[in-house]
């Protein structure tokens, strides 16, 4: 658990206009963002063409240094939507097809391959068992002391499906698995012969001109401003910034940054990156009354409102991203957790606020 001194670092605040776009409400969005649960926090809101952004907390723990609004920060399962996008991208040019199984790309890698689809990969259900669910988690030494060790999308996958799938069926039921997102991204290099945060950078990074956003790879680093992350141990915290993130894949490597993501969730939304029936698909869900497509989430607000978009845990760093559908008002927030109070409550009053006034 954290102690009163670091609690006390939260409360340091900044907030930044764009200049030359006037905003209402700054105050009352920067009093919103200082109570998001975390050591620091940043984030970037969109309403019609006004442009908020703002941080809060500290990007250290130990200093009184500000939390860059610019700050660059790893964005986990938000990568899903950029890969889905990517694999929906060549079932247009026909390179694959939602409904080929898993078998027709990579013979004999999964148990039951042949009755499992790409569109039940996208959607998360397909049954696979969740790899990550085999892997050392903190507060475990073995975790630690793989902080810098490469992983295979094979060896994962492996791990996983040495597990009975967590369901029979598949395309009857709805479970979470980064699994699913590993096996895409072999899928995606069986297609086309190149990896997938090739295909990535070529298809939506370098089009979408996202200059802070990368798929690092093996690269320990982030680079640029961007405020430090931690994990728990020994009752305290340690600083987790630098990693390798192939831990994550497919499934969870992408670093952004709160403008970018807005502009890649404003694209894709808007229809610039998939045909409409495409997009269609993807904001269907894959079981009756879901709220997950094909790598696009949703909720509603509290005043009704429906946001599509995606979260993400890369373990020090979380991320949120969220438009409403005709994209006119966005919010994306990232944070550094405590780990001593979820931030998932704070961000979505967060995310009322922007959404519902």
């Amino acid at each position: 658990m954290l102690g009163r001194s670091l609690v006390a670092l939260v409360t340091v605040a900044v907030a930044g206009v764009v200049p030359g776009v006037a905003v209402a409400s700054t105050g009352g969005l920067q009093g919103q963002l200082n109570g998001v649960q975390g050591i620091g926090a940043l984030a970037e809101v969109r309403s019609g063409n006004d442009v908020w952004r703002g941080s809060t907390g500290v990007a250290e723990l130990g200093s009184t240094r500000k939390v860059p609004v610019e700050g660059r920060f790893r964005a986990g399962s938000i990568t899903k939507t950029f890969v889905a996008t990517v694999v929906l991208q060549l079932v247009e040019e026909k390179k694959l097809r939602l409904d080929d199984t898993v078998e027709r790309w990579l013979p004999g890698v999964v148990p039951n391959g042949q009755n499992i689809t790409v569109r039940e990969l996208l959607n998360h259900t397909s049954g696979l068992y969740d790899y990550k669910n085999t892997l050392p988690m903190p507060p475990s030494e073995e975790f630690y002391a793989n902080r810098y060790r490469t992983w295979t999308a094979a060896e994962q996958i492996k791990r996983a499906v040495a597990h009975p799938p967590v369901f029979e069926t598949p395309g009857t039921q709805y479970n979470y698995s980064n699994t699913n997102y590993l096996v895409l991204g072999e899928i995606i290099y069986k297609a086309t012969g190149r990896t997938y945060g090739d295909q990535v950078e070529r298809r939506l990074i370098r089009r979408l001109h996202l200059s802070g956003t990368s798929m690092p790879g093996t690269s320990l680093y982030l680079r640029g401003p961007h405020p430090h992350g931690y994990v728990p141990k020994d009752g305290g915290l340690i600083d987790f910034t630098e990693l390798n993130p192939s831990l994550f894949g497919a499934g969870g490597e992408l670093i952004s940054t709160t403008h970018d993501l807005n502009r890649f969730f404003s694209a894709l939304l808007g229809g610039r990156l998939l045909p409409a029936r495409l997009l269609a698909e993807m904001k269907t869900p894959g079981t009756k009354g879901g709220s997950y497509g094909l790598g696009l989430s949703w909720h509603d607000t509290s005043c009704g409102v429906r946001v599509y978009g995606n979260d993400g845990d890369a373990l020090a760093y979380q991320a949120y991203s969220f438009a409403t559908e005709d994209t006119r008002r966005q919010v994306t927030v990232a944070v550094t957790p405590n780990f001593k109070t979820s931030p998932d409550a704070s961000v979505d009053a967060l995310v009322n606020r922007v959404i519902c006034g």
